[in-house]
């Protein structure tokens, strides 16, 4: 009887270890299709964020499940928690609610904000009321600059990718995309896109752009997590963070 009642010791207390102390080796990591920082085409996924990553979990002896998803989507799914991890998100007061970010910012843009129209469209928008009226194509849960974000005037045309945004200006369907400057341009060329037929308005909204890291709110209060961001920051700290970023032109980043 004894022996009996003690193999259904370790059964019994298993039922009261809370689900948030059982660890998973394999982290979910989501990756939208954004080149040149990240590519979801072909055999493998590939890009700046499993640069970062994949050094991480070797040390840690983790599994990197890569989840490809457009952007709208992966964001989606990480506030739900079907996720782990995502990269270059913008940090927002919105976000903050569903997100736990992670410093320091690995992307760091000095860069604009531009609309783009077709370059015979004769449209000239040299001031922000001259966006009023203009069917803007925008890309699904992106953040952008606050005025704009919050405008509820403003007739915006959610797409999936920068991509689509264009085909749909081409098309005649939008009558311009918002973009940042620096990665729309250079996305349009590795995509081998028309940019010749595309014009940069007047207006545009100067900016720091920063793109963070992020976890869902359960995988931030994992001990996965934890060692994660210290060996991030680590990174940071040491330089090696500044080589990973360099073969993708972006600038050194900041430490503490």
């Amino acid at each position: 009887m004894k022996m009996r009642t003690v193999c259904w010791v370790p059964l019994i207390l298993s039922l009261f270890i809370p689900m948030a102390a059982v660890q998973a080796s394999t982290i979910t990591v989501a990756i939208d299709h954004a080149p040149p920082y990240s590519s979801t085409h072909g055999a493998q996924a590939k890009g700046l964020l499993l640069d970062i990553l994949t050094p991480i979990a070797d040390e840690l002896g983790l599994e990197l499940k890569v989840v490809p998803c457009p952007f709208s989507r992966c964001v989606h799914m990480l506030e739900q928690g079907e996720v782990d991890i995502m990269g270059g998100l913008i940090r927002t007061k919105q976000r903050e609610q569903g997100l736990t970010f992670v410093t320091p910012a690995y992307m760091a843009l000095h860069s604009s904000f531009r609309f783009y129209s077709l370059r015979d469209s004769g449209m000239e928008i040299t001031g922000y009321e001259a966006l009023y009226g203009k069917r803007i194509a925008v890309m699904r849960g992106a953040a952008h600059f606050a005025r704009f974000d919050k405008d509820r005037e403003m007739i915006k045309v959610p797409v999936t990718s920068e991509q689509v945004a264009l085909q749909m200006l081409l098309k005649g369907r939008v009558d311009l995309f918002i973009g940042v400057e620096e990665t729309a341009e250079h996305a349009m060329s590795i995509l081998q896109q028309p940019m010749h037929k595309l014009v940069k308005q007047p207006y545009q909204y100067r900016d720091s752009i920063f793109g963070y890291m992020a976890y869902s709110r359960d995988f931030a209060k994992t001990s996965q997590a934890k060692q994660i961001t210290s060996l991030y920051q680590d990174l940071a700290e040491g330089g090696q963070l500044t080589e990973l970023v360099k073969p993708y032109a972006l600038p050194p980043i900041a430490r503490y």
